[in-house]
């Protein structure tokens, strides 16, 4: 059996930025990942938070979405107003609201004075290797996500919110990547699970396909560039299209979504700069989207249903 690498280890080498020292979305300064695991009893599932520093204080943000069919809590508020209040979790689709609430009562506990708060949460359909009815996540995960999160090397492929997806014909589950340029770093993690066919460096690679259900994906983008929150949805758009970088065929019934936010409240960055941190979103996401994959190990969940690790030696 092999063991998971990251892409970059396996020799490929997506784009020409240069990245962070963790080449993860904890690169960028005040950010931080935490994740719980459910495994066991026909359950492949979990909670991915990505927890920013100041956001209680609001954070300039915005949202793209490349096909509607999901659910994605918050949505509209963050449109409406251009910011983020709550650290953004990912999930399981059943367990969506499950986990919001969870979340309130996290984020209730740590402000008495707080009668309004709009909870992002994300989520991609595990049902093929967890049984998704059961709606497994309480309380006590999400907690534990949001305790635990630090700003070490997030855990990639099968763990938290990636534990029971699959993604192009292939186990996948979380990935992240970062790049830095002039100004500031960006940063990107991603909860796989949609189909199409796998794209390595423009490179074709056919696979049998997984016959799941609720093909998506949640990209969360964090920077700290002064970008406001209009320009923050010009770089959510671009990670939904480097979802085609990697082969997606952004099917009718995938919830594409992309969340940017950055941890710097002064916008004040021009528009004709934005090159360099366009070529940074495409560029993190790319590589965030095959460290899923070869981050993930061959996993069989509910109903016996087995979704296998990309082999290492089609990229060699």
């Amino acid at each position: 059996m092999q063991n998971p690498r990251r892409v970059r280890e396996l020799g490929v080498v997506v784009g020409t930025l240069p990245t962070g020292p963790l080449n993860a979305i904890t690169d960028v300064p005040g950010v931080r990942v935490g994740q719980t695991t459910l495994t066991g009893d026909g359950l492949n599932t979990g909670v991915t938070a990505i927890v920013p520093d100041g956001y209680a204080g609001t954070l300039p943000a915005a949202v793209a979405v490349g096909n509607g069919y999901g659910k994605l809590i918050g949505t509209t508020q963050v449109d409406e107003l251009g910011v983020i209040e709550t650290p953004i979790l990912l999930t399981g689709t059943l367990s969506t609201f499950r986990v919001a609430d969870a979340l309130l009562t996290w984020l209730l506990d740590r402000d008495p004075r707080a009668t309004s708060l709009n909870p992002i949460v994300g989520e991609t359909n595990d049902a093929y290797l967890s049984d998704i009815r059961s709606r497994p996540i309480t309380p006590a995960h999400v907690h534990a996500a949001l305790d635990t999160a630090s700003s070490d090397l997030p855990a990639e492929g099968c763990v938290g919110a990636g534990t029971g997806t699959a993604a192009l014909g292939f186990k996948a589950g979380i990935g992240t990547s970062s790049r830095l340029v002039s100004s500031g770093a960006v940063g990107a993690i991603v909860q796989s699970n949609f189909s199409g066919l796998l794209t390595v460096l423009g490179r074709p690679i056919p696979a049998t396909p997984v016959d799941a259900d609720g093909n998506s994906c949640m990209i969360v983008v964090a920077t700290d560039l002064p970008l406001d929150a209009r320009q923050l949805g010009r770089l959510a758009r671009r990670a939904v299209f480097a979802m085609g970088r990697v082969g997606s065929d952004f099917a009718p019934g995938s919830g594409d979504y992309a969340i940017a936010f950055t941890t710097n409240r002064t916008p004040g960055y021009p528009d004709r700069d934005l090159r360099d941190p366009f070529q940074a979103v495409t560029e993190s996401v790319e590589e965030a989207l095959l460290n899923s994959l070869t981050m993930a190990r061959t996993t069989t969940g509910h109903q016996g249903h087995t979704a296998h690790a990309l082999p290492h030696d089609l990229l060699t």
